[in-house]
């Protein structure tokens, strides 16, 4: 555990928090009732064999026959949970308990929580492909980068069901959901926009990923060290790649530099950007600044140098929040029994999550709230259809 998490970890005993999470948040319940002995000839011994040889004959009867085709595994290694860091797989289990909570709440897919006593990428491929059988899909969660990008990538080569880590992806989707509709109210196109990301970590890379398959006009990667480009020796493969993808315009130096004529600010760094760099954006621009539970410039001051402001909290407008994609996402994929997610259907989302405010826009209102009832049903919808166009759709 780092020290950093000990100390955020050091909770005041009287914290309500501690006592809504007593007992755990999660519970087992039945589908079926069980009030008799004939019933319970049905659901068990000796009943349940005949169910048992018609999956051992076909198995992708399991589907039919089991809580397959409805539940999929919320699975982490406890490496790189919220802003805490990396604090182990028991204290990660109450973010995993949350998660599934929301999977069925805002989608109707059951999930299960598994937390991992391993970190190396081998062990945690090798533990999900055999625990696989048991799920409809996989969704990863707080896995450090750069193992992410290879333990998704090594899990999508071997299973034949959704795999899908939620803070690449189901945060990119939804920037790229908030990024059309904020060019919308500013009376741009995506093409038209100049971006830049601070962060080149796991949600960082899937958010510059999509909005290039949407079709943005550049982007500016900055890390740690600044500007992401060709002419470093320091990158890993995930940030060299994307250093031959973008930065058209061949920029170099720090994030100011990066920032200078920029449209679009997003930020997943994890860590403050000076107020002095906003200085440098276009008129108009819009600031995604994610980083939670601090963002990267605060939305008075944002708002200063920004027509669209955007935050990863619940307590300022235009909440940029994971919630809004993945449990629509998993519902569409299990509804037409996807064996994965492919890009066409990140984008599908998007794009459905985006049309659900696209008569009712302002600079404050960019994304419908996450109690908004219409969400899950347009990504299920527009990702189900994704899924049959791609080819991947077994229903």
């Amino acid at each position: 555990m780092t020290a950093q998490a000990d100390t955020v970890l050091r909770t005041h005993p009287e914290d309500p928090a501690l006592a809504y999470h007593r007992g755990g948040k999660l519970a087992v319940s039945s589908t079926v009732a069980v009030r008799t002995s004939e019933e319970l000839a049905l659901v068990y011994t000796p009943g349940v064999a005949a169910v048992c040889r018609a999956i051992a004959e076909q198995p992708e009867r399991a589907f039919d026959y089991t809580w397959k085709s409805s539940t999929v595994a919320v699975v982490t290694d406890g490496t790189a949970v919220l802003g805490l860091g990396d604090i182990g797989p028991e204290a990660s289990l109450p973010v995993m308990e949350g998660k599934a909570i929301l999977f069925k709440q805002f989608g109707g897919v059951d999930a299960v929580p598994i937390a991992l006593a391993c970190t190396e990428v081998d062990e945690i491929v090798e533990t999900v492909v055999r625990l696989a059988p048991s799920f409809g899909g996989i969704n990863l969660e707080d896995i450090s980068a750069p193992r992410c990008f290879e333990i998704e990538r090594r899990l999508q080569e071997r299973l034949d069901i959704p795999v899908f880590h939620d803070d690449q992806h189901g945060t990119a989707v939804v920037a790229l959901a908030a990024l059309r509709n904020a060019a919308r109210v500013t009376g741009r196109e995506l093409a038209d926009l100049r971006a830049v990301v601070a962060g080149a970590g796991a949600s960082g890379v899937a958010v510059t990923r999509i909005l290039l398959g949407a079709g943005i006009g550049d982007i500016v990667v900055c890390d740690s060290k600044g500007v992401v480009h060709d002419g470093r020796t320091d990158l890993n493969p995930e940030k060299a790649a994307l250093a031959r993808d973008t930065n058209l315009g061949g920029v170099t130096g720090g994030i100011e530099d990066a920032m200078r004529g920029a449209d679009v600010f997003i930020g997943l760094s994890g860590s403050s950007v000076p107020e002095k760099a906003f200085t440098g954006l276009n008129p108009g621009a819009v600031i995604f600044a994610l980083s939670n539970p601090d963002p990267e410039i605060l939305p008075d001051a944002a708002r200063r140098y920004a027509a669209v402001v955007g935050t990863g909290r619940s307590d300022f407008p235009n909440q940029i929040n994971n919630v809004l994609a993945f449990p629509g996402i998993f519902a569409g994929a299990l509804k037409v029994r996807a064996s994965r997610i492919t890009e066409g259907m990140k984008l599908a989302a998007a794009t459905a999550l985006a049309d659900v405010v696209a008569d009712e826009l302002t600079a404050d209102r960019i994304l419908p709230d996450s109690f908004d009832e219409r969400v899950a049903p347009a990504v299920t919808a527009a990702v189900a259809e994704a899924a049959r166009r791609d080819g991947v759709a077994r229903l």
